[in-house]
């Protein structure tokens, strides 16, 4: 396929950190947005004479999205195909330069769902080597001290669970998924979504190659492909970019709360193995956060080939401080004697950030549409007080793909609807076990705060587990939540050490980040004036705090930035900008964080 062959001349990359070239308009106004999502191409004149035609290529699923819950999905459809003497041609398209490249989590990895895709997963050399032996939990009261708390018989326990390096977990998936006939696209982005005559999703189109920074067409231009389906599996992770317009076209958010996020920032250490525990699992809540705001931290300890440790903190995105900085209060929790006592004559080995679903129950959207079905991340199956959604990714996936092989088999040449795959799901342990936990994140949302959220949940698992009649809500978007400057206090964070503590353009070097430089920023405004005359002077700019690469930026002179070859597609940013002025859409394919088990 020439768009496939043509892929092979912008391997070219260079590292980030680079600054954002800015543009301007034909009336002299500074432009910063150029990408065609915004700037429509067939009004701009350079453009004029480009051919526009794409390559179709037929196929009979794709799964947009490599990571736990597309590969379980394609998995699973092989297996059934093998079962019933049947072919089906399943694609996998993943944005990241190699399967499991943009994966970040804790991890802890509960294998009920892998017990059930892959019953031999041992034998076939699964890297699932670090079972869990000791489960802690503290309280931070401040920076110096700590409690220590017992887990409370009945609370969600760690027992028969993996810590893991999910990267990796997630690379070994793809090759069985290879094994099984699976088609897997690393380093070719999904751009946009086809619709037929009649509405439903008929497929997608790859994202073009060779367009320049500033919008016009290099002479290395290449357009995308399409890929007509009959069935397309949406499993993007976290706030999927094309998962926000199915979002938007089919209402599947009609009967459900909004979605409530939180960033996760974690790095690996290789430490003293004096101060090294393989299996210790260890998560505290508290400190540095005040009790109005939710956060925790995770500290793992991985049997790997050198002492390594795996450390992490969690603030939810519905906090209030515009002045607030996630990636420095990670910084800042590092110097907790508790934890810099594992850390202590170590070295930091990667760094990196994800959104993650915090909603659960209360925010589950309509999972299917004409065309296809939500899976894994892109439809919220966390389990916030197990901090697990691995295990629940991977199961509904596998049920998305036994309803798909069921209306196919009926129905084998048309785009079909995978109708049966909701209630499969609500049959299933998913189900179960969100419902059970639903309250869980919203009580810490009283007056009380992380208090009362600590006294519930030891009463819910206590007592009132699975017989509570009532379903608390979060309270809106979170970015709504965000206070104006006028409103809120001003946070000062002590200075990095170079040794615990690190700054921010350093640590987005550890992530291995790449992007071709000279493409549209991805970071798109749909008004490039807005950050200046709004969020600046209203709310301080919390762009610059609240990305953890570094990617936006106000300058000396009073302009806007955007360092778009820093981002980490951790898509806080389209959750937590306060205007929603904000719109992530993909660059090119390949692009992006290079993580290595993360």
């Amino acid at each position: 396929m020439a768009f496939l062959q043509k892929l092979a001349s912008h391997s070219c990359r260079r590292f980030a950190v680079y600054p954002h070239r800015s543009y301007s308009s034909s009336s002299g106004t500074r432009k910063i947005t150029t990408h065609y999502t915004i700037h429509p191409r067939d009004k701009d004149p350079r453009w004029k004479d480009i051919d526009m035609a794409r390559e179709v290529d037929e196929v009979d699923v794709i799964i947009i999205g490599g990571g736990p819950a597309g590969l379980s999905a394609a998995i699973r459809l092989k297996q059934l195909c093998q079962e019933g003497g049947k072919d089906l041609r399943v694609c996998v398209f993943e944005k990241a330069a190699e399967i499991g490249g943009h994966i970040l989590s804790g991890a802890i990895l509960e294998p009920k769902a892998l017990n059930e895709l892959i019953p031999d997963w041992k034998e076939k050399g699964a890297p699932l080597n670090t079972p869990v032996t000791e489960d802690k939990f503290a309280l931070f009261r401040s920076a110096t001290s700590k409690l220590s708390i017992p887990i409370p018989p009945g609370m969600p326990s760690n027992h028969g669970n993996y810590i893991v390096r999910l990267g990796h977990v997630v690379r070994w998936l793809g090759e069985q998924a290879e094994e099984l006939g699976v088609e897997l696209y690393p380093s070719i982005a999904a751009s946009e979504i086809l619709y037929d005559s009649n509405g439903a999703v008929k497929g997608i189109a790859t994202n073009d190659m060779g367009v320049a920074k500033d919008g016009s067409p290099k002479d290395s231009f290449c357009r995308g492909m399409e890929f007509h389906s009959k069935a397309a599996i949406f499993a993007e992770g976290c706030h999927g970019h094309l998962s926000k317009h199915l979002m938007q076209k089919f209402e599947l958010r009609k009967d459900c709360e909004p979605q409530t996020y939180g960033i996760g920032l974690k790095e690996l250490w290789e430490v003293k193995p004096e101060n090294h525990h393989p299996g210790r699992v260890e998560h505290s809540v508290g400190w540095p956060m005040d009790k109005n705001t939710y956060g925790g931290s995770f500290t793992y300890h991985l049997k790997d080939d050198v002492p390594m440790v795996a450390v992490g903190y969690v603030v939810a995105l519905d906090y209030t401080n515009p002045y607030m900085s996630p990636f420095r209060e990670f910084q800042r929790w590092k110097h907790h004697p508790a934890i810099t006592a594992v850390l202590e004559g170590g070295s930091r080995i990667s760094y990196g950030a994800r959104a993650l679903n915090e909603g659960g129950f209360q925010c589950i959207p309509k999972l299917t549409f004409p065309g296809g079905c939500l899976v894994g991340c892109s439809a919220g199956f966390l389990n916030v007080p197990k901090i697990k959604g691995t295990h629940n990714a991977m199961k509904s996936g596998m049920l998305a793909a036994e309803s798909i092989f069921e209306e196919l088999s009926k129905t084998p040449d048309k785009i079909i609807e995978p109708v049966g795959y909701p209630e499969k799901l609500k049959s299933s342990w998913i189900w179960k076990e969100l419902k059970a936990c639903r309250n869980v994140r919203p009580s810490f949302h009283t007056s009380l705060g992380m208090y009362g959220g600590l006294m519930y949940t030891g009463l819910f698992y206590a007592i009132l587990r699975g017989i509570e009649p009532w379903t608390l809500s979060h309270g809106g978007a979170d970015y709504a939540k965000l206070k104006k400057i006028s409103e809120a206090k001003p946070i000062e964070y002590p200075k990095p050490d170079g040794k615990i503590s690190f700054d921010l353009l350093s640590s987005v070097s550890y992530t291995s980040t790449n992007h071709e430089e000279d493409q549209p920023p991805h970071l798109t405004l749909y008004d490039d004036s807005v950050p200046n005359n709004i969020n600046l002077k209203e709310y301080g700019g919390p762009e610059g705090r609240f990305c953890p690469a570094g990617v936006y930026e106000y300058l000396d002179d009073g302009k806007f930035q955007i360092n778009a070859q820093n981002c980490i597609h951790c898509k806080t940013c389209d959750i937590k900008d306060v205007t929603q002025n904000i719109n992530w859409v993909t660059p090119e394919g390949g692009g992006g964080p290079a993580y290595n088990g993360m």
